[in-house]
This record gives structure tokens, C-alpha cells and sequence, in this order.
């Protein structure tokens, strides 16, 4: 391990959070200089990791949930940084954190600082980066009248599906998909495209992912005569009703086209398209991850 310094870059309403105070306190009692530094409006994140490259800190940490963690994901990108990243999981879905297998104790979080950083791939759709998913599907006829009929079959996973909680009809999506030696095209309810594995708050979209193979996994899940019904087919199915009836494909790249326009999200940030091309950036980040996280090839028995 190198010197033990780093720069934590903490969501403003985790402020006041004893666990993580007292996690901060446990490292410096350890010897670690730790310096906490709060976000309070959009662009503190990106402001922030310049300032702590600025002052030589070579290992930062992003505490906060999927926003705090893109920001930051895509500022230390945009500066090119060979500075390692840990991730203190606080937010209410922690996806990446999960499927890493980084626990989200803020103690046993924090103590990944003393794991030597691996080479991450991340995604890019267009310039915005993302290391754990883009989702998106639906168009966005939003109001606050939910069918009741509607809220029952869809639950927690209209969220997952849409990145907004209500929305007064489902209908499907539009889109042509092409990448190397891929080509779809047709309706679909909902779009998955992974570095990481599951969105939404646990939603697994993209089991086979991996975060050093140079890949996007690529879910899509075409649209049906009955949409209600075959959401509800594929939800309460869970893994097996999704991979059933899913188009999968894992490729360096897509470009997806959708004329009507596709309402995405990327880790958390709300993004509209109506032509977008998503990249994996190999070896694009260095991230202190546990040492047998299911996220690394490795690690699997599958060489990424």
C-alpha cells in the first residue's frame, strides 16, 4: 500500500451520520490522514475530485449513493486521473455496491482502502459516463394518476423500468439496436445496458456482467400484444421470467436509435435521446473492490 491519504467526497445530507464519522475516526486512528470534504448542489462532486487531485490526494472516495458515485466516476474520467477510487456506499439502492459484494457497513466499506486497486471498464452514452447501468424503456407520458390496477402488477420495479415512480399509461418503446454483429429492432418495455449488474434497487438485469471484460451486457425486453400482463409475468417470474423472454447480447459497443426519444438513466442522472451511442472504456478506472468480487472475471472462472 502507498502512502495512507485520502480525500472523501461525502453527500451533504450524510453530514451528520454517526457511522460514518465514526468509520472516518477509526482510519485516522489507524494512521490514515482522511480529509472529508461535503457536496451541497449539483457540481460540487466534479469540483471537489479536482480539488483533491489538486492537493495530491492519490486516492479519493465517493460516499453517497448512485449520483454521488457517477459524478465522481465521471470527473476523475474527464481529468484522467490515475488516482484509485473506493466507494462508501450511502444511498438507498447502493446497486453497484451490492453486486460487487462491497458491504455497506461504513467501516467495513472503508477498510477496502487497504485493497489494492483493480482496472475497471466504465460506460460512456455519448459524453456521460456510468459504471454501473443505463436503464430506460416507456415513453414518458408522466402524470400522478397511477392506475391502481397498474401500481399492483408493476410495485417497486416502475421505478427500475422507468426511472420515474408514477406514470399514467405503459406503452412501449421504439428502437433500433446495432453493434458489432448485432442488430435488433422493434418495441421494447425496458433497456439494460450493464457494467455493473442490477438497477432500480436490486433488480438484476444483467447477471452475466463483468466490470474488467472490456463489455456492456445489453438487456432488452421486447413488448408483447398485452404489456400489463407480460410485466407482470416477467416481474413476479423474477430472473427467470426476465432471461426468458429477453434479448441479450454483450458487446465494446451499441448505438441505440429511438425517434420518438428514449428516456434513460445512468446511475441515477435522468438523460432523454433520441440517438445515442454507449461505449465501454476498458481499464478506465482504478477501484479498490474486494478481492473475490463476483464483479471481476477473474475471479469467476471466466477470463475477461
Amino acid at each position: 500500500m502507498g502512502e495512507r491519504k485520502a480525500w472523501l467526497i461525502l453527500h451533504g445530507k450524510q453530514a451528520l451520520n454517526e457511522e460514518v464519522r465514526a468509520a472516518v475516526n477509526g482510519l485516522r486512528e489507524r494512521g490514515w490522514d482522511l480529509a472529508v470534504r461535503l457536496t451541497w448542489e449539483g457540481g460540487d462532486a466534479e469540483r471537489l475530485v479536482e480539488e483533491g487531485l489538486a492537493a495530491g490526494y492519490r486516492t479519493l472516495i465517493a460516499g453517497g449513493g448512485d449520483g454521488t458515485l457517477r459524478d465522481v466516476v465521471e470527473a476523475l474520467v474527464r481529468a484522467q486521473s490515475e488516482a484509485s477510487l473506493a466507494l462508501l456506499p450511502l444511498g438507498t439502492a447502493n446497486d453497484f455496491a451490492h453486486a460487487a459484494g462491497i458491504a455497506l457497513a461504513p467501516a467495513a466499506a472503508l477498510a477496502l482502502l487497504e485493497v489494492e486497486p483493480v482496472s475497471v471498464d466504465i460506460g460512456m452514452a455519448g459524453e456521460r459516463a456510468f459504471l454501473n447501468m443505463a436503464t430506460g424503456g416507456f415513453g414518458s407520458n408522466v402524470t400522478a394518476n397511477t392506475p391502481e390496477e397498474l401500481k399492483k402488477v408493476l410495485g417497486g420495479a416502475a421505478y427500475l423500468l422507468t426511472g420515474l415512480s408514477r406514470f399514467s399509461e405503459v406503452r412501449a418503446a421504439t428502437g433500433r439496436f446495432h453493434g458489432p454483429d448485432f442488430d435488433w429492432q422493434g418495441e421494447f418495455l425496458a433497456l439494460g445496458i450493464g457494467n455493473g449488474r442490477q438497477a432500480g434497487g436490486g433488480h438484476v438485469l444483467c447477471p452475466q456482467a463483468r466490470v474488467d471484460d472490456g463489455l456492456l451486457d445489453v438487456c432488452i425486453v421486447p413488448a408483447a400484444q398485452d404489456v400489463v400482463t407480460t410485466l407482470g409475468t416477467l416481474l413476479s417470474g423474477g430472473m427467470r421470467g426476465l432471461q426468458s423472454v429477453a434479448i441479450n447480447a454483450r458487446l465494446p459497443w451499441v448505438e441505440v436509435e429511438a425517434s420518438e426519444g428514449l428516456d434513460l438513466n445512468l446511475d441515477g442522472e435522468p438523460m432523454t435521446s433520441e440517438r445515442l451511442r454507449f461505449d465501454a472504456v476498458p481499464a478506465a478506472l482504478r477501484l479498490h473492490l474486494p478481492e473475490h468480487s463476483p464483479l471481476l472475471g477473474r475471479w469467476s472462472g471466466e477470463e475477461g
